[in-house]
């Protein structure tokens, strides 16, 4: 199935001032970067305030950093993560994957924040890549719009 490409054209200053973090990891540092380079465009485009970036050791930290995020600033109207977990020979994929996955479920429903997740789970590394790239896949780009229109609508109803 081909990955979908996004334009934010729409977007433009259509949430003013929303105050957004992004979490990413710091394993394979570089597709977590690229994405959040990517996500920033368009949040600026939003009209998003300057968003916090917050780099962690991994994806296992990740859902930790969301709910203490959230628990401290209440003007904060999305999370936005980014990460890699690459299959290995080893459970602790799955181990590291299942627990942030549902941690950032439960941040999600207990702080009332929406969390934009991009945390990719992979078995191979290049399908990272590929959705991290310098054209229309990048997850970024997708993440920044999720936030965008999540944070527009909760401001509307």
């Amino acid at each position: 199935m081909a990955q979908a490409t996004y334009s934010y054209e729409k977007l433009k200053a259509i949430v003013p001032g929303a105050k957004v973090a992004i979490i990413q990891s710091k394993w394979y540092g570089d597709i977590s970067q690229s994405m959040t380079t990517r996500c920033l465009e368009v949040l600026r485009f939003a009209g998003c305030e300057e968003p916090q970036v917050h780099v962690l050791p991994g994806c296992l930290e990740i859902p930790l950093a969301a709910r203490r995020l959230a628990k401290r600033d209440p003007k904060l109207e999305a999370i936005i993560v980014f990460g890699v977990i690459l299959k290995g020979d080893t459970y602790h994929f799955d181990i590291v994957k299942d627990l942030c996955m549902s941690g950032l479920e439960r941040v999600q429903f207990e702080c009332d924040i929406p969390i934009i997740n991009e945390v990719l789970p992979v078995d191979k590394i290049e399908d990272a890549y590929k959705r991290a790239g310098d054209n229309d896949s990048n997850k970024g780009l997708e993440a920044g719009i999720a936030a965008a229109e999540i944070i527009d609508w909760r401001r509307r109803t």
